[in-house]
């Protein structure tokens, strides 16, 4: 029948009605909409003509907010609705699905001659399959419902459950990194949710990407010797990680052991230390600082700093106040330039304005920069003939390679007296927002599927078995 392309939802399935009345949308109805706006389907939300003008109001700016289409039915005329508004929505090949809540004046036999496949929502019932209704019991199972008909239509494709924070599921979504329908190189996305059982979740896909960090609640570093002992984690990490260790032979992008290390500065540090076998003699050189969190020009003012202990100490690196971001998604290193902080000197001279007292920032926040003093077009160039991109690269797949991680993203800085080439941050699934959509999401997609692949290969290495 082909791939699910288009989905129509019933208004009694989105809205509800406060206590005076007025119609509004639940957090799991905008969770859903919010979701379908980038998902790469077409997508249209309906009512019946005789719907009220409060409500019909209401939903139209609903259907704007989420860039949808509002279809008012007419039940006698139902083909010529679709076709004003939505005509591309049931294209030649392709699959469209009617999701409703199941009320008898909605036009499910008119829908079904025109070969719609049909989805009711009912508190009563657990998903099911027939061949002429699904039935689901709760919003959060559409996704699944649609994966699950493609992945019947080619079982080779690869459904791949997504968890992390709202704020960085959008900011992937709106790039088109989460489409719920098949990428060109055999992807589907679908997001993974406390709401319904895991245990059924990670039956339903193949391999899960997560930003595990999101969930962390706080980290004793006193433990940092034996993490992840020190690591509190939300509850629904928690129920992931268990999930995860009583089932070791699961497709993880990429496994929590492997992300571990990225938490502690002092490991980091360890690994860094690794590049020096990348360095030649009277060529530019790689490495790794050392690391804290605040800017100390006296040494009494260790005395009164309040950071977390242990801490790292590091060397602070004029460099011109210019930020290399590399970001490494699988066999492919993209990198953007950016303004950053001053030099030791203009620090210093801000330090002295208050009694030279420790500048702290956060890390994990933007930091201070430099005032803007040269045209960016110089400041391109300029950075352009200072960066040893090749040696950077190398680098790039050393740590990929050393990591065991698919997706990462690090921060070199060009120390101006020695020209070394200085790693100061280090992280897994970056958003690489500075990389335009059209190289950084192709890649994305690229690396997944390469780790998903590589897992197959050694599971199946592992248990011939599984190849049957």
């Amino acid at each position: 029948m082909g791939f699910v392309r288009g989905l129509l939802l019933d208004e009694s399935l989105l809205l509800a009605d406060d206590e005076h009345g007025d119609p509004f949308l639940p957090p799991r109805s905008a969770r859903l909409l919010r979701r379908l706006q980038y998902s790469k389907l077409r997508v249209g939300i309906c009512h019946q003509e005789d719907l009220s003008s409060r409500k019909a109001n209401f939903l139209g700016r609903t259907a704007a907010l989420y860039s949808l289409e509002c279809i008012s039915m007419n039940p006698l005329f139902i083909t010529d609705s679709l076709n004003k508004k939505l005509p591309a929505l049931s294209g030649s090949g392709e699959t469209c699905f009617y999701v409703a809540s199941g009320k008898s004046n909605e036009p499910i036999s008119e829908l079904k001659k025109l070969g719609w496949k049909i989805i009711y929502q009912s508190v009563d019932s657990l998903p099911t399959t027939n061949k002429d209704v699904l039935l689901i019991s709760q919003l959060e199972e559409l996704p699944f419902i649609l994966s699950g008909f493609n992945k019947k239509e080619d079982d080779n494709l690869i459904v791949v459950g997504y968890v992390m924070k709202p704020s960085r599921e959008e900011d992937f979504a709106k790039r088109g990194a989460f489409p719920m329908c098949p990428t060109q190189n055999g992807l589907m996305f679908v997001p993974l949710t406390l709401e319904l059982p895991l245990e059924v979740q990670m039956k339903a896909v193949d391999a899960i990407l997560h930003k595990a960090t999101d969930e962390i609640i706080s980290i004793d570093m006193s433990s940092s010797v034996d993490l992840p002992k020190g690591i509190s984690f939300s509850g629904g990490m928690c129920e992931l990680e268990r999930y995860f260790r009583g089932h070791p032979e699961c497709c993880i992008v990429d496994p929590l052991g492997k992300i571990y290390p990225l938490l502690d500065r002092l490991k980091i540090q360890g690994i860094l230390l690794g590049l020096e076998d990348l360095n030649i003699k009277n060529h530019n050189k790689i490495r790794g600082p050392h690391f804290m969190k605040a800017l100390v020009f006296k040494l009494e003012d260790f005395q009164d700093l309040s950071v977390p202990l242990p801490a790292i100490a590091q060397e602070y690196v004029d460099h011109g106040s210019l930020l290399f971001k590399f970001y490494v998604l699988g066999d492919k290193v993209f990198y953007a330039i950016k303004k950053s902080m001053p030099n030791a000197n203009v620090l210093v001279s801000s330090s002295e304005k208050t009694g030279f007292s420790p500048l702290q920032f956060n890390s994990l926040k933007s930091l201070p920069v430099a005032k803007e003093d040269q045209p960016s077009s110089d400041v391109q160039k300029i950075s352009e003939q200072s960066l040893d991109l090749e040696l950077v690269h190398q680098a790039a797949n050393w740590l990929r390679t050393t990591l065991g991680l698919t997706i990462i993203g690090f921060d070199v800085v060009i120390q101006e007296d020695s020209g070394d080439h200085v790693i100061v941050d280090l992280n897994y699934l970056p958003s690489f927002k500075e990389i335009p959509d059209c190289d950084a999401i192709p890649a994305f997609f690229n690396a997944i599927k390469h780790a998903y692949e590589l897992w197959k290969t050694k599971l199946v290495t592992k248990n011939p078995s599984d190849a049957l």
